[in-house]
């Protein structure tokens, strides 16, 4: 019997995954396809980052299988830094290295959450927060934040929403797919209501820290009271663009951080050695590189944020961190080329991947289906390509009328 199990039958296909793929097929068919649905920098891996993996190659010491929480020494260079630029007072045994922030996301939900606890979520999203709660049997509880606050949750909003289920928060900041970044005022209004609430814990992603045009960026776990309530996730994968070293972490309480290895030791156990090794050059050296890369995005945000507001219809925040633009396109929806009418979100990506041959994300799979997303980690010159198509195809979509052919 072909059949898998409700667990994954009860899940999606990552949708910026899904995209990508999609692109992919155009290219292969020789269309000039310009991907925007990746977040993934476009830069290489700073070249110090690589001559540490090379020569813990050459050193012939990083054969084996590493310890399924990390290096001790990469451990302690991740707890010196939150000590250091964060404030916060991790310690080696607090430090859970993974494949990735995804697994690490992951381990945490798995050793924290029981079939039917509620765990409220931040919303616009990162996509894959809702798989991974729904696999562990959990309720995802979301809660949005609209444009016009910048797509932020208050305090308010997230006080209604608990109820005695309720065992966890998750956010990220900067957020991924809208760019804004909790300020520490932000965070210390949220921070009041999760202590007014036993048990309550925060799982704080700040995979895009580095990657903060404000430059204030704060990690809830280090205001008062919140260190034994708050998961930290974050990792290299962003802010030195390591994507394919595959390496994220955990910085959290000993008693989660141990059975997060637990279950990472049961499902894939350490992470790569050398992209271990490579990690320990990252973090304990020059951040120069990264700093440039940011100098970058910040250029390019200027750019996409005119050229956006160049589209009639189209309405954009400001993003203040990470590679992203989250504009609400529902001017569109309803609207018709004469033959197509755009149903919604995921269909005016669709169209807009077969008429500009643009890549994109709809904002549904972030919990938003007014929005689309655009990731600017692309050349200058994709960048006002790819928008120079998209107004023009969007730019020929009207009002319905009745004898609009809908397809």
């Amino acid at each position: 019997m072909n059949q898998l199990s409700k667990r994954i039958e009860s899940i999606e296909e990552s949708a910026t995954l899904a995209m990508a793929s999609k692109a992919r097929e155009y290219k292969a068919k020789g269309i000039d396809v310009i991907n925007l649905s990746l977040g993934e920098p476009d830069f290489k891996t700073p070249q110090h980052i690589c001559e540490a993996a090379k020569k813990a190659i050459d050193d012939g010491k990083y054969f084996a299988y590493p310890p399924v929480a990390g290096y001790q020494d990469l451990r302690e260079a991740i707890a010196a830094k939150y000590q250091k630029e964060n404030g916060v007072p991790y310690k080696a045994e607090n430090i859970i290295v993974s494949n990735g922030a995804k697994q690490s996301i992951a381990n945490v939900m798995f050793s924290l959450i029981n079939p039917g606890d509620e765990v409220i979520v931040f919303s616009p999203y990162w996509v894959s927060y809702d798989a991974i709660i729904r696999l562990t049997e959990g309720t995802p509880v979301f809660v949005r934040g609209g444009i016009e606050n910048d797509f932020k949750v208050t305090a308010a909003q997230l006080e209604k929403a608990i109820t005695p289920k309720t065992r966890a928060i998750i956010f990220s900041s900067p957020c991924n797919p809208t760019g804004s970044v909790f300020s520490r005022q932000d965070l210390q209004s949220i921070a009041d209501v999760v202590l007014k609430h036993k048990d309550l814990l925060i799982i704080a992603d700040e995979i895009y820290e580095h990657i903060n045009f404000k430059g204030d960026q704060t990690s809830i776990a280090s205001l008062p009271g919140m260190f034994d309530r708050t998961i930290t996730v974050n990792g290299f994968a962003k802010g030195y663009a390591m994507t394919g070293w595959r390496i994220g972490y955990i910085a959290a309480p000993k008693w989660i951080a141990d059975g997060a290895n637990k279950m990472q030791g049961q499902l894939t156990s350490a992470n790569s050695s050398i992209s271990q090794r490579a990690a320990l050059a990252a973090i304990t050296s020059d951040i120069a590189p990264t700093l440039k890369m940011v100098e970058e995005y910040r250029h390019r945000r200027e750019l996409v944020y005119k050229l956006l507001k160049d589209i009639p219809g189209v309405k954009a925040n400001y993003p203040q961190g990470a590679f992203y633009f989250f504009p609400d396109v529902s001017h569109f929806i309803g609207k018709t080329d004469g033959n197509h009418t755009i149903k919604d979100g995921d269909d005016l990506c669709l169209y807009l991947l077969d008429k500009a041959h643009v890549s994109l994300v709809p904002g549904g799979a972030f919990g938003d289906p007014n929005c689309i997303r655009i990731s600017y980690a692309a050349s200058e010159k994709d960048l006002v390509e790819a928008l120079r198509r998209l107004k023009d195809v969007l730019g020929k979509l009207k009002e319905a009328t009745p004898h609009a052919v809908v397809a």
